[in-house]
């Protein structure tokens, strides 16, 4: 695999590139979140380690600045381990979030699952009312129309497209599309649901998601 690392601390990105070079991977390594952004843009990557803190931009602002662009999926380091700060890079559109110190073997293999998990997803194409999704451009439209989706809303989109006909509990797609255990207080799914709706309804005459009050949501 071929990986971009964003990490402004010179022992820890040196030692990331290392270990991934000594097997067999290829690796890139910038210490900027604006390198990283210019990479990104000429450049192919498979995944992306990007630090949560760099001296120029935040990689919280980087995954902003991602979040409309069709990117490779993104492990975030971070010396942060509070949920709240887990949460917040992972609204802004991280795939994973590693905490240091971590173990080299742990990195790698999260690595390796997100590519998976990016690799196994449908190429078809999805048709529901107006609605056209075609899982291998991860493009969106709607009567002709482009809706561009953040990487989170489209796979909210696919979990409940899966599951067509029936109610999605927010428990279910917190795992599904985080892959982490949430307080079931929290109100992510919400936040995340509300920006959905509006994007792929708002302006139609039929609306295609429904909230099934304490429930969880569904798609016509």
């Amino acid at each position: 695999m071929r990986v971009l690392v964003v990490e402004d601390d010179q022992s820890v990105g040196y030692w990331i590139a290392s270990k991934l070079n000594h097997n067999g991977h290829e690796c890139a390594l910038v210490s900027e979140g604006a390198s990283a952004l210019d990479r990104l843009q000429k450049e192919a990557f498979d995944v992306v380690v990007l630090d949560r803190g760099l001296p120029d931009i935040s990689g919280i602002d980087v995954l902003n600045t991602l979040a409309p662009q069709n990117h490779p999926p993104i492990l975030m380091l971070s010396a942060f381990d509070q949920i709240e700060s887990r949460i917040e890079g992972l609204k802004a559109g991280a795939d994973d979030y590693l905490c240091k110190p971590f173990d080299y073997t742990e990195l790698q293999l999260r690595l390796e699952v997100l590519i998976r998990l990016r690799n196994h997803q449908p190429s078809n194409v999805t048709r529901i009312d107006d609605l056209e999704i075609d899982w291998g451009s991860h493009s969106v439209c709607r009567a002709g129309k482009k809706i561009t989706l953040t990487k989170r809303e489209f796979c909210l989109l696919k979990v409940l497209v899966e599951n067509r006909g029936k109610t999605v509990s927010r428990s279910m797609l917190l795992e599904k599309a985080w892959g982490y255990e949430f307080n079931p207080g929290t109100n992510l799914i919400d936040v995340h649901m509300s920006k959905l709706r509006t994007k792929i309804d708002k302006g139609f005459d039929s609306q295609l998601l429904c909230t099934i009050r304490n429930v969880g949501y569904e798609i016509h």
